[in-house]
């Protein structure tokens, strides 16, 4: 679905992007912020540019003498398909409490942790890390899938040469009789990139390969020729 397109780009965590919950009387996992930022970077562009976020407000609650709580009422935009797009959300933080070993706590990055905990969570009504807020990460085949999937996002295939250079190295394996599968592996190897057929040979092996089936051409007429 069109309303899905961008969520459906983002949904997706890559697996070293994943952290499980601690401190909390819950388990879970949750995203990596900075992993968050980046791909956001990736979509819409640099932070202050192409999205970035603003805190309306901020307050400290305190529950007795001891625990504190600080809230914070983040608002982040972004630029899509030449709209601005807006949304606020809550974020929140210990701020003091007294440890389980009787040791009282005092979290003096509490104000940046709410801040950051209201943008992921804003950053997820659009989709990001949406695999993770929908559940699906609990599931250990989805998270091989996922690594699949991030792989290939983050390592996508180089550019592979057009039809009628395929047809050209084609032709002149053909006719100078060279060992293709010993040609692709040869690709494969120097280009780090699996190439089995000769269309799938990178761009950038194109020059290398035509100058040695050209060599190999000329070596063959030669010899006729004597």
């Amino acid at each position: 679905m069109e309303n899905k397109k961008l969520w459906d780009e983002v949904c997706v965590t890559a697996p070293h992007a994943v952290k499980q919950i601690t401190g909390k009387q819950y388990k879970g996992n949750s995203p990596k912020p900075y992993w968050i930022i980046e791909r956001a970077t990736e979509v819409f562009g640099p932070c202050g540019i192409g999205w970035g976020l603003e805190v309306l407000s901020e307050r400290f609650e305190r529950f007795g003498d001891v625990e504190s709580l600080h809230i914070a009422r983040v608002q982040v935009w972004y630029m899509l398909d030449g709209k601005k797009g807006v949304i606020e959300q809550m974020g929140q933080t210990r701020a003091s409490y007294m440890a389980s070993s009787g040791k009282f706590i005092v979290d003096e990055d509490a104000p940046k942790k709410s801040v950051t905990d209201g943008m992921v969570k804003c950053l997820s009504m659009i989709g990001f890390a949406g695999d993770i807020f929908s559940g699906q990460w609990d599931d250990s085949k989805y998270v091989e899938w996922a690594a699949e999937e991030t792989a290939r996002r983050e390592n996508p295939p180089p550019p592979t040469i057009n039809a009628d250079q395929a047809i050209e190295i084609q032709d002149l394996i053909d006719e100078t009789k060279t060992d293709k599968a010993g040609l692709l592996d040869w690709v494969s190897k120097n280009t780090n990139t699996k190439v089995t057929e000769v269309a799938q040979i990178p761009n950038v092996a194109y020059v290398h390969v035509k100058k040695i089936l050209d060599k190999k051409k000329a070596a063959a007429q030669e010899g006729g020729a004597a």
